[in-house]
């Protein structure tokens, strides 16, 4: 499963704005010393304090509005129920809030019945088609599909606190899959080819997330505001947060221990 993943990913990416493309994502099996950081010759630094998952988010509807909760299972597909549901036109091409920003004023979650609602209504209804339409076009729908194809990249986007707190914006504008609290400034820029150890899940990190249009609409209003990619270019290169493949499965929960495992050297 996770060659078709890393296959679709690279398929997708845009290589232009990318680096650090691994050509396989596997768990590097190494030991952890006491300071976080593997001993198997990465050249990463020591975390400056404890790591931990300070927040976690679903997107059960890609390019809508998604929900914050306190735990998720962690599969090779990324985060249980994430962008299961897609929005596609009239033409049955999908369709993002890229070009129609207004999707990111629908709001969805899971219902206790484990179906996607749309601003708590059932995601397949007459009502929700109805204000598909409006976001986007006459003739607009909602599909679920499962497969990997769904992500942009890899299924998994992780931001940390020290580079959120420099963003200085919402950190939805991000959007994050989770959020790793105990990070210095930028320090997880030199992550790409290391894995993070959950007490449960593995997951391999692939390389910098090149930012798009997405992070200049607000995630309340839809207004758009150039300037915040502009800033991100500025400050960040273009890229900020990490792509990221699940290489061990397992259940996530905020304040979960994170341990920062370098890649092995020949």
């Amino acid at each position: 499963m996770i060659d078709d993943v890393l296959g679709v990913a690279n398929a997708n990416r845009d290589r232009s704005s990318r680096e650090h493309i691994p050509t396989e994502l596997s768990d590097p099996g190494n030991k952890t010393v006491a300071n976080g950081v593997s001993d198997g010759g990465g050249a990463l630094d020591a975390p400056d304090k404890a790591m931990t998952v300070t927040a976690i988010w679903r997107y059960p509807v890609k390019s809508m509005a998604g929900e914050r909760v306190s735990w998720a299972e962690l599969t090779e597909l990324g985060i249980a129920g994430d962008r299961v549901v897609q929005v596609y036109d009239r033409r049955d091409r999908i369709v993002t809030a890229r070009t129609f920003p207004r999707l990111l004023r629908l709001h969805a979650t899971f219902g206790i019945d484990g179906e996607p609602l749309v601003d708590g209504l059932p995601w397949d209804s007459h009502d929700v088609r109805r204000r598909v339409e409006d976001a986007v076009e006459p003739g607009a729908r909602l599909e679920r599909f499962d497969g990997p194809q769904r992500f942009d990249i890899l299924p998994l986007l992780i931001c940390a606190d020290g580079s959120v707190s420099m963003f200085g914006q919402d950190v939805r504008r991000l959007r994050p899959n989770l959020v790793i609290g105990g990070v210095s400034g930028g320090a997880e820029r030199e992550w790409p080819g290391a894995t993070l150890r959950l007490p449960e899940a593995h997951i391999a990190i692939a390389d910098l997330r090149g930012r798009c249009v997405m992070t200049t609409y607000d995630p309340d209003s839809a207004a758009q505001d150039v300037d915040i990619l502009r800033d991100i270019v500025r400050r960040f290169g273009g890229r900020l947060c990490l792509n990221a493949a699940v290489t061990r499965a397992g259940r996530v929960e905020v304040g979960d221990s994170v341990a920062l495992i370098a890649p092995s050297t020949p």
